[in-house]
Protein backbone atom coordinates (compact mmCIF):
# COMPACT_ATOMS: atom_id res chain seq x y z
CA UNK A 1 0.00 0.00 0.00
CA UNK A 2 1.41 3.44 -0.87
CA UNK A 3 2.87 5.26 2.12
CA UNK A 4 0.39 8.16 2.14
CA UNK A 5 -2.66 5.91 2.14
CA UNK A 6 -1.08 3.73 4.81
CA UNK A 7 -0.55 6.82 6.96
CA UNK A 8 -4.18 7.86 6.56
CA UNK A 9 -5.38 4.43 7.68
CA UNK A 10 -2.97 4.22 10.60
CA UNK A 11 -4.29 7.54 11.87
CA UNK A 12 -7.82 6.29 11.44
CA UNK A 13 -7.05 3.24 13.64
CA UNK A 14 -5.35 5.44 16.23
CA UNK A 15 -8.52 7.50 16.83
CA UNK A 16 -10.57 5.12 18.97
CA UNK A 17 -13.81 6.44 20.49
CA UNK A 18 -13.55 7.32 24.16
CA UNK A 19 -14.08 4.27 26.34
CA UNK A 20 -13.58 1.78 23.52
CA UNK A 21 -10.94 -0.86 24.12
CA UNK A 22 -8.26 -1.58 21.52
CA UNK A 23 -9.11 -4.56 19.29
CA UNK A 24 -7.90 -8.02 20.25
CA UNK A 25 -4.97 -9.45 18.26
CA UNK A 26 -7.37 -11.59 16.22
CA UNK A 27 -9.64 -8.61 15.52
CA UNK A 28 -6.63 -6.46 14.63
CA UNK A 29 -5.51 -9.14 12.17
CA UNK A 30 -8.98 -9.25 10.61
CA UNK A 31 -8.96 -5.46 10.34
CA UNK A 32 -5.55 -5.53 8.67
CA UNK A 33 -6.78 -8.15 6.19
CA UNK A 34 -9.83 -6.02 5.46
CA UNK A 35 -7.63 -3.02 4.72
CA UNK A 36 -5.40 -5.15 2.50
CA UNK A 37 -8.44 -6.28 0.52
CA UNK A 38 -9.58 -2.66 0.22
CA UNK A 39 -6.17 -1.76 -1.20
CA UNK A 40 -6.46 -4.68 -3.64
CA UNK A 41 -9.76 -3.30 -4.95
CA UNK A 42 -7.75 -0.97 -7.19
CA UNK A 43 -4.92 -1.88 -9.53
CA UNK A 44 -1.37 -1.22 -8.24
CA UNK A 45 -0.84 1.41 -10.94
CA UNK A 46 -4.01 3.19 -9.84
CA UNK A 47 -2.90 3.17 -6.22
CA UNK A 48 0.50 4.57 -7.17
CA UNK A 49 -1.15 7.36 -9.14
CA UNK A 50 -3.54 8.11 -6.27
CA UNK A 51 -0.66 8.22 -3.78
CA UNK A 52 1.30 10.65 -5.98
CA UNK A 53 -1.80 12.80 -6.46
CA UNK A 54 -2.49 12.90 -2.73
CA UNK A 55 1.12 13.77 -1.94
CA UNK A 56 0.90 16.65 -4.41
CA UNK A 57 -2.30 17.92 -2.80
CA UNK A 58 -0.89 17.68 0.73
CA UNK A 59 2.28 19.53 -0.32
CA UNK A 60 0.24 22.28 -1.99
CA UNK A 61 -1.98 22.69 1.07
CA UNK A 62 1.05 22.88 3.34
CA UNK A 63 2.68 25.53 1.17
CA UNK A 64 -0.43 27.71 1.09
CA UNK A 65 -1.76 27.33 4.62
CA UNK A 66 -4.75 25.06 3.88
CA UNK A 67 -5.86 21.97 5.79
CA UNK A 68 -5.39 18.85 3.67
CA UNK A 69 -7.18 16.40 5.97
CA UNK A 70 -10.02 17.10 6.23
CA UNK A 71 -10.18 19.55 3.35
CA UNK A 72 -13.17 21.66 2.45
CA UNK A 73 -14.59 21.62 -1.09
CA UNK A 74 -13.42 25.23 -1.41
CA UNK A 75 -9.83 24.13 -0.69
CA UNK A 76 -10.01 21.41 -3.33
CA UNK A 77 -11.48 23.92 -5.79
CA UNK A 78 -8.62 26.35 -5.12
CA UNK A 79 -6.12 23.52 -5.65
CA UNK A 80 -7.70 22.62 -8.99
CA UNK A 81 -7.72 26.27 -10.07
CA UNK A 82 -4.02 26.59 -9.25
CA UNK A 83 -3.21 23.46 -11.27
CA UNK A 84 -5.79 23.95 -14.03
CA UNK A 85 -3.62 25.35 -16.80
CA UNK A 86 -0.76 22.89 -16.37
CA UNK A 87 -2.59 19.54 -16.34
CA UNK A 88 -4.96 17.64 -18.59
CA UNK A 89 -8.56 17.46 -17.38
CA UNK A 90 -8.47 13.64 -16.86
CA UNK A 91 -5.47 14.14 -14.55
CA UNK A 92 -7.35 16.72 -12.49
CA UNK A 93 -10.39 14.44 -12.25
CA UNK A 94 -8.15 11.60 -11.07
CA UNK A 95 -6.67 13.90 -8.41
CA UNK A 96 -10.14 14.69 -7.14
CA UNK A 97 -10.84 10.94 -6.98
CA UNK A 98 -7.59 10.38 -5.02
CA UNK A 99 -8.40 13.16 -2.54
CA UNK A 100 -11.96 11.90 -2.08
CA UNK A 101 -10.75 8.31 -1.59
CA UNK A 102 -8.30 9.37 1.11
CA UNK A 103 -11.04 11.33 2.87
CA UNK A 104 -13.43 8.37 2.82
CA UNK A 105 -10.70 6.15 4.24
CA UNK A 106 -10.07 8.62 7.05
CA UNK A 107 -13.77 8.97 7.81
CA UNK A 108 -14.16 12.44 6.28
CA UNK A 109 -16.48 12.08 3.25
CA UNK A 110 -15.84 14.77 0.65
CA UNK A 111 -18.68 16.01 -1.57
CA UNK A 112 -17.06 15.95 -5.02
CA UNK A 113 -20.28 17.32 -6.55
CA UNK A 114 -20.00 20.52 -4.53
CA UNK A 115 -20.04 23.56 -6.87
CA UNK A 116 -16.55 24.56 -5.70
CA UNK A 117 -15.22 21.33 -7.22
CA UNK A 118 -17.64 20.50 -10.02
CA UNK A 119 -17.98 24.01 -11.43
CA UNK A 120 -14.24 24.63 -11.17
CA UNK A 121 -13.59 21.56 -13.28
CA UNK A 122 -16.23 22.65 -15.79
CA UNK A 123 -14.70 26.10 -15.97
CA UNK A 124 -11.22 24.67 -16.54
CA UNK A 125 -12.58 22.47 -19.32
CA UNK A 126 -14.33 25.40 -20.97
CA UNK A 127 -11.35 27.75 -20.66
CA UNK A 128 -8.37 25.47 -21.24
CA UNK A 129 -9.96 22.33 -22.68
CA UNK A 130 -8.42 20.64 -25.70
CA UNK A 131 -9.17 17.44 -27.64
CA UNK A 132 -8.27 14.27 -25.80
CA UNK A 133 -5.39 12.21 -27.15
CA UNK A 134 -6.43 8.89 -28.65
CA UNK A 135 -4.20 6.12 -29.86
CA UNK A 136 -3.85 5.89 -33.62
CA UNK A 137 -5.95 2.95 -34.81
CA UNK A 138 -3.48 0.66 -36.57
CA UNK A 139 -4.82 -0.71 -39.84
CA UNK A 140 -4.26 -4.14 -41.34
CA UNK A 141 -1.82 -2.64 -43.87
CA UNK A 142 0.15 -1.02 -41.05
CA UNK A 143 0.23 -4.31 -39.16
CA UNK A 144 1.71 -5.92 -42.29
CA UNK A 145 4.39 -3.22 -42.36
CA UNK A 146 5.19 -3.87 -38.70
CA UNK A 147 5.47 -7.61 -39.32
CA UNK A 148 7.80 -7.12 -42.28
CA UNK A 149 10.44 -5.44 -40.09
CA UNK A 150 10.43 -8.31 -37.58
CA UNK A 151 13.30 -10.66 -38.38
CA UNK A 152 13.48 -14.43 -38.00
CA UNK A 153 15.53 -14.33 -34.81
CA UNK A 154 13.91 -14.98 -31.43
CA UNK A 155 13.12 -11.32 -30.80
CA UNK A 156 11.58 -11.03 -34.27
CA UNK A 157 9.47 -14.16 -33.82
CA UNK A 158 8.27 -12.92 -30.44
CA UNK A 159 7.43 -9.43 -31.69
CA UNK A 160 5.59 -10.79 -34.74
CA UNK A 161 3.45 -13.02 -32.54
CA UNK A 162 2.94 -10.26 -29.97
CA UNK A 163 1.68 -7.74 -32.54
CA UNK A 164 -0.52 -10.17 -34.47
CA UNK A 165 -2.11 -11.67 -31.35
CA UNK A 166 -2.62 -8.20 -29.88
CA UNK A 167 -4.32 -6.98 -33.06
CA UNK A 168 -6.40 -10.09 -33.81
CA UNK A 169 -7.40 -10.47 -30.15
CA UNK A 170 -8.13 -6.74 -29.60
CA UNK A 171 -6.08 -7.03 -26.43
CA UNK A 172 -4.93 -4.50 -23.91
CA UNK A 173 -1.19 -4.68 -23.25
CA UNK A 174 -1.70 -6.08 -19.73
CA UNK A 175 -3.87 -8.86 -21.20
CA UNK A 176 -1.34 -9.51 -23.94
CA UNK A 177 1.53 -10.20 -21.55
CA UNK A 178 -0.68 -11.79 -18.90
CA UNK A 179 -1.59 -15.17 -20.36
CA UNK A 180 0.38 -18.40 -19.92
CA UNK A 181 0.92 -21.43 -22.16
CA UNK A 182 -1.61 -23.33 -20.05
CA UNK A 183 -4.24 -20.77 -21.04
CA UNK A 184 -3.89 -21.52 -24.77
CA UNK A 185 -5.70 -24.36 -26.54
CA UNK A 186 -6.07 -25.28 -30.19
CA UNK A 187 -9.45 -25.37 -31.93
CA UNK A 188 -10.63 -26.46 -35.36
CA UNK A 189 -10.53 -22.85 -36.59
CA UNK A 190 -7.46 -21.57 -34.77
CA UNK A 191 -6.98 -21.17 -31.04
CA UNK A 192 -8.61 -19.92 -27.89
CA UNK A 193 -6.95 -18.51 -24.82
CA UNK A 194 -8.08 -17.48 -21.39
CA UNK A 195 -7.70 -13.95 -20.10
CA UNK A 196 -7.52 -14.51 -16.37
CA UNK A 197 -7.92 -10.86 -15.41
CA UNK A 198 -8.38 -7.59 -17.26
CA UNK A 199 -9.09 -3.91 -16.69
CA UNK A 200 -12.87 -4.41 -16.82
CA UNK A 201 -12.80 -7.73 -14.94
CA UNK A 202 -11.66 -6.69 -11.47
CA UNK A 203 -13.46 -9.68 -9.93
CA UNK A 204 -11.25 -12.07 -11.90
CA UNK A 205 -14.08 -14.00 -13.54
CA UNK A 206 -11.97 -14.51 -16.66
CA UNK A 207 -12.89 -14.49 -20.34
CA UNK A 208 -12.00 -16.59 -23.37
CA UNK A 209 -10.96 -15.05 -26.67
CA UNK A 210 -10.94 -16.92 -29.96
CA UNK A 211 -8.48 -16.16 -32.76
CA UNK A 212 -8.95 -17.60 -36.23
CA UNK A 213 -6.21 -18.68 -38.62
CA UNK A 214 -5.16 -16.00 -41.07
CA UNK A 215 -5.52 -16.25 -44.82
CA UNK A 216 -1.80 -15.55 -45.37
CA UNK A 217 1.01 -17.50 -43.73
CA UNK A 218 3.10 -14.39 -43.01
CA UNK A 219 0.33 -12.59 -41.11
CA UNK A 220 -1.46 -15.55 -39.51
CA UNK A 221 -1.55 -14.89 -35.74
CA UNK A 222 -2.00 -18.58 -34.94
CA UNK A 223 1.09 -19.62 -36.92
CA UNK A 224 3.08 -16.71 -35.51
CA UNK A 225 2.28 -17.66 -31.92
CA UNK A 226 3.12 -21.33 -32.47
CA UNK A 227 6.38 -20.44 -34.23
CA UNK A 228 7.45 -18.27 -31.29
CA UNK A 229 6.53 -20.83 -28.64
CA UNK A 230 8.25 -23.60 -30.56
CA UNK A 231 11.45 -21.63 -31.14
CA UNK A 232 11.54 -20.36 -27.55
CA UNK A 233 10.69 -23.85 -26.20
CA UNK A 234 7.80 -22.50 -24.14
CA UNK A 235 5.65 -25.35 -22.83
CA UNK A 236 4.45 -23.73 -19.63
CA UNK A 237 4.61 -20.41 -17.83
CA UNK A 238 4.34 -16.96 -19.46
CA UNK A 239 4.00 -16.91 -23.24
CA UNK A 240 5.65 -13.57 -23.95
CA UNK A 241 9.06 -13.21 -22.30
CA UNK A 242 12.22 -11.18 -22.52
CA UNK A 243 14.82 -12.09 -25.14
CA UNK A 244 18.35 -11.15 -24.10
CA UNK A 245 20.91 -9.56 -26.40
CA UNK A 246 22.66 -12.94 -26.49
CA UNK A 247 19.56 -14.63 -27.87
CA UNK A 248 18.37 -16.49 -24.78
CA UNK A 249 14.79 -16.46 -23.51
CA UNK A 250 14.08 -15.45 -19.92
CA UNK A 251 11.59 -17.10 -17.60
CA UNK A 252 9.62 -14.05 -16.47
CA UNK A 253 6.75 -12.50 -18.39
CA UNK A 254 7.19 -9.18 -20.14
CA UNK A 255 6.21 -6.04 -18.29
CA UNK A 256 3.23 -4.29 -19.96
CA UNK A 257 5.45 -1.31 -20.78
CA UNK A 258 7.65 -3.62 -22.85
CA UNK A 259 4.78 -3.83 -25.35
CA UNK A 260 5.01 -0.06 -25.81
CA UNK A 261 8.77 -0.26 -26.31
CA UNK A 262 8.49 -3.12 -28.82
CA UNK A 263 5.78 -1.33 -30.81
CA UNK A 264 7.74 1.94 -30.81
CA UNK A 265 10.86 0.17 -32.08
CA UNK A 266 9.04 -1.69 -34.86
CA UNK A 267 6.94 1.35 -35.84
CA UNK A 268 10.10 3.45 -36.21
CA UNK A 269 11.67 0.77 -38.39
CA UNK A 270 8.51 0.54 -40.51
CA UNK A 271 8.16 4.31 -40.87
CA UNK A 272 4.80 4.45 -39.09
CA UNK A 273 4.47 7.83 -37.41
CA UNK A 274 1.58 9.02 -35.29
CA UNK A 275 0.44 12.56 -34.55
CA UNK A 276 0.26 14.66 -31.41
CA UNK A 277 -3.43 13.86 -30.93
CA UNK A 278 -3.20 10.28 -32.24
CA UNK A 279 0.17 8.78 -31.20
CA UNK A 280 1.20 5.20 -31.96
CA UNK A 281 0.66 3.23 -28.74
CA UNK A 282 -0.21 -0.39 -27.84
CA UNK A 283 -3.88 0.61 -27.47
CA UNK A 284 -3.79 1.22 -31.21
CA UNK A 285 -3.85 -2.57 -31.69
CA UNK A 286 -7.21 -2.77 -29.93
CA UNK A 287 -8.52 0.41 -31.56
CA UNK A 288 -7.32 -0.85 -34.91
CA UNK A 289 -9.20 -4.13 -34.56
CA UNK A 290 -12.46 -2.32 -33.75
CA UNK A 291 -12.05 0.23 -36.54
CA UNK A 292 -11.10 -2.39 -39.14
CA UNK A 293 -13.85 -4.81 -38.10
CA UNK A 294 -16.45 -2.04 -38.28
CA UNK A 295 -15.18 -0.92 -41.68
CA UNK A 296 -15.45 -4.52 -42.94
CA UNK A 297 -19.09 -4.80 -41.92
CA UNK A 298 -18.77 -6.78 -38.66
CA UNK A 299 -21.82 -6.20 -36.45
CA UNK A 300 -21.70 -4.29 -33.18
CA UNK A 301 -22.66 -7.43 -31.26
CA UNK A 302 -19.81 -9.47 -32.74
CA UNK A 303 -17.26 -6.74 -32.08
CA UNK A 304 -18.41 -6.24 -28.48
CA UNK A 305 -18.38 -9.98 -27.87
CA UNK A 306 -14.76 -10.14 -29.02
CA UNK A 307 -13.50 -6.96 -27.34
CA UNK A 308 -15.55 -7.60 -24.17
CA UNK A 309 -16.94 -4.06 -24.13
CA UNK A 310 -19.93 -3.60 -21.84
CA UNK A 311 -20.92 -0.25 -23.31
CA UNK A 312 -22.00 0.20 -26.91
CA UNK A 313 -21.23 3.91 -26.66
CA UNK A 314 -17.65 3.19 -25.57
CA UNK A 315 -17.12 0.70 -28.36
CA UNK A 316 -18.59 3.01 -30.99
CA UNK A 317 -16.28 5.82 -29.90
CA UNK A 318 -13.55 3.90 -31.73
CA UNK A 319 -15.40 3.87 -35.06
CA UNK A 320 -16.19 7.58 -35.41
CA UNK A 321 -13.02 8.13 -37.41
CA UNK A 322 -14.07 5.40 -39.83
CA UNK A 323 -17.45 7.04 -40.30
CA UNK A 324 -15.77 10.36 -41.10
CA UNK A 325 -13.63 8.66 -43.74
CA UNK A 326 -16.31 6.56 -45.41
CA UNK A 327 -19.77 7.96 -44.73
CA UNK A 328 -19.56 11.70 -44.28
CA UNK A 329 -22.94 13.40 -44.90
CA UNK A 330 -21.07 16.11 -46.79
CA UNK A 331 -20.87 13.71 -49.72
CA UNK A 332 -24.64 13.84 -50.09
CA UNK A 333 -24.94 17.60 -50.62
CA UNK A 334 -24.60 17.49 -54.39
CA UNK A 335 -21.54 19.70 -54.41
Amino acid sequence: MPSTLRLVRSRQMARLPEGQKPPTPRAALALAKSQAYQAAADAPATLRAYAADLDNFIAWCGAHGFSAMPASPETVGAYLAAAGLGYALPTLRRRVAAIARAHRTAGHPLDTRHPSIRETLRGIARTHGEPARRSAALTTDEIRCLIEVCGDDLAGLRDRALLLIGFAGALRRSELVGFDAAHVRSTSTGLRFLIVRSKTDAAGEGAEVGISRGNEADTCPVRALRAWMRAAKIADGPVFRRVTRWGSVGGKRLHPDAVRQILAKRAAAAGIIGTLLEPVTPHGLRAGFITTAYKNGVSDEEIMGHTRHHSLATMRSYVRRTKLDTASPSGKLGL
